[in-house]
């Protein structure tokens, strides 16, 4: 008897971890994979990362910028070199260097993925690109993982930092419970379930934002209700500009290894807290950007007026009426690039 319900038990838990489980990631250039199409370099640990150079040649320029993407998103979608004109890039000397972070488009996936890691993946790449002692970097939304990696662990090598609406971490410790409480509860409840499977019960998040009986992730599913106004009227002229670029699926190695991870890494117990974070820049030597329109349904305002305030050696722009697409708006890319490199130039 015992026996017979210890293995049924085995056989529903088995099922059960079936369920669960993502299916293994089909990795660029595997039997059965996506081609691989992009440059590439090979990490120290055996992993490649695809990249995409825009701009001046990076031999002749005088300010190099890697640029994060966000979630569902891949290297050619550097809009602070896509939405510019080449003779904007060519006045300053920019050199543009996009890729795609691991899981997504053609970069191998990091089961072991922390915004550590990603701030040295970015170090790795610029290094062997020889893109000298120090740089930029510029990350949107989801790449915002990546770039306050790269304030807490290579401060050394940055000339200056660009954040656009970056994605927040509710449970970032430097947050007054009833703040976060409060931005948390801004977002749909569909969202905000999917946010608690993936900081409580990560091994569950593929499971959740696939299985049919609960409503999944917005962004996920791609649902129109988290565009707002402005983000509505951004769409038209961004499909419009990108009608001749490359299409590529950012999701192509499987959803597990690129959004769910974004999910689970954005949202999971970080090492450290980015408001106890210092100045890199004591001596103005750099700056540092934070760019959020206050009409973001992804990212609520309230939290990052808070982090504006707490770090105040940070550049803090609001933009009335702007949504989360804000920087494909007509001129809002010159303007971050502008601010990080000529503005830092006249300070």
């Amino acid at each position: 008897m015992v026996r017979g319900v210890t293995a049924t038990v085995l056989i529903v838990l088995s099922l059960a971890y079936q369920v669960i489980r993502p299916p293994l990631p089909k990795t660029c250039g595997s039997p059965g994979g996506p081609p691989v199409t992009a440059p590439r370099v090979r990490l120290r640990d055996g992993r490649n990362l695809a990249y995409k150079e825009q701009g001046v040649p990076r031999e002749l320029a005088e300010h190099k910028i890697v640029f994060v993407h966000g979630s569902d998103s891949c290297r050619h979608d550097a809009v602070i070199a896509t939405d510019v004109s080449p003779a904007f890039l060519e006045e300053l000397k920019v050199y543009v260097l996009s890729f795609d972070r691991p899981g997504y488009g053609e970069s191998d996936p990091d089961p072991k993925r922390t915004p550590k890691s990603l701030a040295l993946d970015i170090e790795e790449l610029a290094d062997q690109l020889g893109l000298g002692t120090k740089f930029y970097v510029i990350g949107y939304s989801m790449g915002g993982q990546a770039t306050w990696g790269v304030l807490k662990y290579i401060p050394h090598r940055l000339a200056g930092v660009a954040f656009i609406a970056p994605v927040i971490n509710y449970w970032w410790p430097g947050f007054p419970a009833n703040l976060s409480t409060e931005g948390y509860y801004l977002q749909p409840p569909q969202d905000q379930w999917a946010l608690r499977v993936a900081h409580y019960a990560p091994w569950l998040t593929y499971w959740w934002n696939t299985q049919k009986w609960f409503p999944a992730s917005s962004v996920v599913a791609r649902a129109p209700h988290i565009m707002s106004r402005q983000d509505m009227e951004v769409i038209p002229k961004m499909v419009g500009r990108r009608k001749d670029a490359p299409l590529v699926n950012a999701r192509q190695q499987g959803e597990a290894e690129s959004i769910h991870q974004d999910m689970t890494v954005g949202f999971g117990s970080w090492e450290f807290d980015p408001m106890d974070i210092e100045n890199p820049f004591p001596d103005k030597e750099g700056s540092v950007h934070l760019w959020q329109g206050d009409e973001d349904r992804l990212v609520p305002v309230l939290l990052q007026r808070h982090i504006a305030q707490k770090l105040s050696w940070v550049q803090y722009h609001e933009l009335p009426g702007a949504g989360h697409l804000f920087p494909y708006a007509d001129g809002m890319s010159e303007a971050i690039v502008k601010a990080l490199i000529v503005g830092q130039k006249q300070s």
